[in-house]
């Protein structure tokens, strides 16, 4: 009988370096080597070195292009652990107000693998269970027929999503806000969905999400969310 290998998972985590790298990669993007070496402040060699233990562990996967590598989370699953380790660990000094303007743009709004986290992600997941949207059942939501309803209006392929593979419906702890917000399938479908309508605008060069001025009227009109 085999046994998860905490403390190898553990020591890969633990390390400064690659550390940086997987939250950069948290954001569910699939970044360069070279991107993932700024990050974590170390030579391309040294990247090359953690990268190779990260997949090694099953943490990253990497696809080639030409002459690079593009490295990106291996599942959902990792993005859901780091989320939650992020959520018990003690927070790290702020430095410089570049760095204090990313916390507050993080902890406002942002992208946890493929979902919506932060002020605005656990706020819609709030709102859809105070509308019946979707219920807590143990550590997962579940969807009502009225709420099965109203995603397909959406514009949700909500039968596609019950066929696939991936986990349905999860609660996933939020770090900033210390409480649950929407992951899995659906979780990912409703923030693509949001990004399609241009509700929700991703900001380059990291997780940072904004609501537009459209997203802050849809969300008003269809769940009497205000922003």
């Amino acid at each position: 009988m085999m046994v998860p290998n905490l403390a190898e998972v553990a020591s890969l985590i633990g390390d400064e370096s690659r550390a940086a790298m997987l939250l950069c990669l948290l954001g569910g993007k699939a970044l360069p080597a070279a991107e993932l070496a700024r990050a974590a402040r170390v030579t391309p060699q040294t990247a090359s070195s953690h990268l190779a233990k990260l997949e090694a562990g099953g943490l990253v996967v990497h696809e080639s292009y030409g002459r690079h590598r593009y490295y990106r989370l291996s599942n959902a699953e990792v993005g859901l652990a780091l989320e939650s380790l992020n959520a018990v660990a003690a927070p790290k000094p702020i430095r410089s107000l570049r760095e204090s303007d990313q916390a507050r743009a993080l902890r406002y709004a942002r992208t946890c693998y493929d979902h919506l986290a932060g002020k605005v992600g656990v706020a819609l997941t709030d709102r859809m269970l105070e509308s019946g949207l979707i219920q807590e059942d143990g550590r997962d939501f579940v969807v009502p027929t009225d709420g099965i309803r109203w995603f397909r209006e959406f514009g949700l392929d909500f039968d596609a999503l019950r066929r696939g593979r991936r986990h349905f419906a999860r609660q996933c702890l939020d770090w900033s806000e210390r409480r649950h917000h929407l992951a899995g399938a659906l979780g990912a479908a409703m923030a693509n969905r949001l990004v399609e309508l241009n509700w929700v605008k991703r900001i380059p060069q990291g997780r940072a999400v904004v609501v537009t001025e459209i997203g802050r009227t849809g969300l008003e009109r269809e769940l009497r969310l205000t922003f």
